[in-house]
């Protein structure tokens, strides 16, 4: 029998939905909309085709989107004058800076530069470490949607075996940590791992992020297991994840697909942290068992 197709869609324009009402109370009580700037440098198209979706999304949402486009030759000064007047600006609630950006900039130093508190990518160490510690912060996007649909598809993830394919800081370490908090007992995996298959192959939890197509093989996985592919590659045949998905959906219990799958959820994820950025800015109280 063929795995429940996990659909991501669906499910982010519900939260998507609740964001809405959330930031409509904020913009209530506030006397303004919250704000999302968005940092694109550089032309590459698959970074400005998601600019464009965050700036619609904002849009759609209730909230103001702030665009800022510059040049692939702009250097390290002038990109963090730009952040720091974000960063001072009352207006921007949340502040993101599209990866990747050119090589001759220094990534690291412009995601640090960012004010904690606007940093609704949640890759500041300040949040990176609230995370681990288990306090409240601006959670990395990709990976908190991938929680909201694990605990859509399973309920309480408490005791299930989880195992998290990929260390990246973007999204396995904190998909890890937050599968911990949920009481999940994790295994971080990579490249490597020693008989990554058997790893695998033991787990009712499977997150695919790890970045190589098709990596993960249907007999890989546990029959009933719960697949989150957050693989986007491109290949001749088209968009693919790090599962091969023919073959995974015929053995998980409920699988997410590429696309479709993990992508609607880390946009929509992005607004709540922006709604969730504004009302601690301004001190407004959420309904925060709705985000």
């Amino acid at each position: 029998m063929s795995a429940t197709i996990i659909d991501g869609k669906a499910h982010a324009a519900r939260l998507r939905e609740r964001i809405a009402v959330q930031a409509a109370a904020f913009a209530g009580a506030a006397g303004r909309a919250a704000g999302l700037a968005v940092v694109l440098v550089g032309e590459d198209p698959a970074s400005a085709v998601y600019v464009r979706s965050k700036g619609k999304a904002t849009i759609a949402a209730g909230m103001e989107s702030f665009e800022h486009r510059l040049p692939a030759d702009t250097d390290q000064a002038a990109l963090i004058a730009l952040v720091d007047r974000l960063n001072a600006d009352p207006a921007v609630d949340g502040i993101l800076v599209q990866l990747p950006l050119p090589a001759h900039l220094d990534a690291d130093a412009i995601l640090t530069r960012i004010d904690s508190d606007k940093d609704v990518d949640g890759f500041h160490p300040v949040n990176v470490g609230r995370l681990m510690l288990g306090l409240p912060g601006l959670v990395p996007c990709t990976p908190y949607g991938c929680l909201l649909l694990l605990q859509d598809v399973l309920g309480d993830l408490t005791g299930l075996d989880a195992v998290v394919v990929g260390r990246s800081n973007i999204v396995g370490k904190p998909m890890a940590a937050l599968l911990t908090a949920a009481s999940a007992t994790v295994t971080i995996a990579h490249s490597r791992t020693r008989d990554l298959a058997a790893v695998v192959r033991r787990a009712d939890i499977v997150v695919a992020a790890v970045g190589r197509a098709q990596m993960i093989p249907g007999d890989w996985i546990k029959p009933g297991a719960t697949v989150i592919d957050v693989g986007i590659n491109r290949t001749d045949a088209g968009l693919v994840g790090d599962v091969d998905f023919a073959s995974a959906v015929e053995v998980a219990g409920a699988i997410t697909p590429v696309p479709g799958g993990v992508g609607p959820m880390t946009i929509a994820c992005l607004l709540r942290n922006t709604v969730v950025a504004a009302a601690r800015r301004e001190g407004v109280p959420l309904d925060m068992s709705a985000l």
